[in-house]
Formats: structure tokens, sequence, C-alpha cells
């Protein structure tokens, strides 16, 4: 692991599942919540240094979030699977295309890239209309160690159901999400990560994410100083609620928290 000594503020963006909370429709007591932590934005994650600026995924709220966190640059966008959660928002990247007059670097496997060329053609076409957003892609995958800026993002394999996905670990910070199962090999790139953030969709099995019991036996495995639970789902309970059962250590992401890593 590189040696890792820029101090990083880490934002959760948004910490819901593909649906978000409160679901559409739904009155159940978590969907009916007024408590602000139970309003949940389809999942993705700030990191700011001194030099960069970087989110990992953009989904469908990804305008709502930038504006909510005042964020007025952005070096960069970094892609965990392409499922439409993770990437609806990438459009809104040519907001800073026109501030910053430069194309906005896109890290993502090549399997992904594929499906943004799909999803977004109109970016990749020959003949661009004017004003469409401007985008450098760059290939990472599973032993593609790379760096943005003074970040060095060392890639997790972990798999969403039969879906290769990949997580991150950034110095002491690991952020994984969309895993139901993770090979030991993978597991080893951030055993002792001072900071896990983990999937958990809800209590219940589930065929593609980890359920509570499954991330609590991961957390404690992996034996991290903290570990923050996201991707929560309105079937899951009440952030309160949650919160009384966690261990010390473990805690519930919110749209909004924020804290620094060194």
């Amino acid at each position: 692991m590189p040696n890792f000594t820029t101090q990083m503020k880490i934002t959760f963006l948004g910490t819901g599942t593909s649906q978000g909370v409160p679901v559409i429709g739904c009155n159940c007591k978590v969907c009916q919540s007024e408590d602000e932590k139970d309003k949940r934005l389809r999942v993705s994650v700030l990191l700011e240094t001194k030099d960069k600026t970087i989110v990992i995924d953009s989904g469908p709220d990804f305008r709502q979030q930038l504006l909510r966190e005042n964020v007025q640059k952005l070096d960069a966008v970094v892609f965990t699977h392409e499922h439409k959660d993770h990437t609806a928002g990438l459009d809104d990247v040519r907001a800073f295309n026109y501030k910053q007059k430069k194309p906005m670097e896109v890290y993502a496997h090549s399997r992904v890239q594929e499906s943004l060329k799909l999803e977004f053609s109109y970016i990749f076409a020959e003949n661009k209309y004017p004003g469409v957003p401007e985008v450098k892609l760059i290939n990472i995958g599973k032993e593609t160690t790379f760096n943005i800026g003074s970040l060095c993002f060392n890639p997790i394999e972990v798999y969403h159901y039969k879906l290769p996905v990949l997580g991150f670990r950034i110095g002491e910070f690991t952020y994984i999400t969309d895993a139901k199962t993770i090979k030991e090999e993978e597991k080893q790139k951030f055993k002792n990560t001072e900071v896990l953030v983990i999937n958990a969709l809800r209590r219940e099995e589930h065929i593609s994410h980890l359920n509570l019991k499954q991330a609590l036996n991961l957390i404690e495995e992996i034996n991290p100083k903290k570990a923050y639970l996201t991707h929560i789902s309105h079937l899951f309970d009440t952030h309160e609620n949650i919160q009384k059962e966690l261990p010390k250590n473990v805690f519930v992401a919110h749209d909004g928290l924020n804290f620094k890593l060194k």
C-alpha cells in the first residue's frame, strides 16, 4: 500500500438504494419519517483534497447532490459499475466542462465504458450536438492501481450477484457498494483499513447485496477502526433504530455526513 499523507474530506452525497428513500408511493414508517437522516438519495461519495475533487458514481440525483454540497470544481468521476442508479447523472458534468474549460476525466472499466457509450450515445457521437458533455475515458480494472492527484486508488473486485463491481481503497479509506460476495484475495486489499464503507441493504437476505448480518460479519473480519453502512433500503428501518443495534465502531451513513481522514 503506497504511503498516504494527504488529508482527504469524505462526504456522503447519497446513501440510498436504486429507488432512493422515500420510495415513490410508499407509506411505510421509513418513507413517512420526518427525520432528515431517513431521506436518502442514490448512492455516491465525494472526495476532496487540497488539489483534487472527485466523485465515485454519479446517479440520478447527481445535480441535486452537487448543489446541496456547493461543489465548485470537479476533477474526475470514478465509476463502480454500470447500473443506472450509479451512472445516470453523467450529463451534469457539462457545468464543469464550461467552468473548467476541459473534458471531465471518467475512470471506468471497459465494460462500463461500453454501457456509457450506449446510454449517453450523444456524448460520444462523431458529429456532436453543441454543448454536450465532454469526457475523457480512462480504463481501469481490478488490477489497475491509479492516481488522481495525490490520491492512490487501489481497486477491489466484488460481486453484485454475478456482476463484477469495483470498490476502492484510497489510503486508509475503503469504499464498497453493491457487494454480495468478495473473494478472499480481494479482501486482503483492504484488511485493517482505518475506515470502511460497506453496503447493508436490509436485515433480510438479498440476492445481490449484503444484508446487515453479512455486513457486520465482514466488518468484524476486516477490523477497521470505523465502519459506515450505506446503500440503505426503506425495508431496513429508520436511521435511529438501525443505529441502536450496531457495534460502537459502526455507524449508519446518511446524506451529507462528512469527515476528514489523513
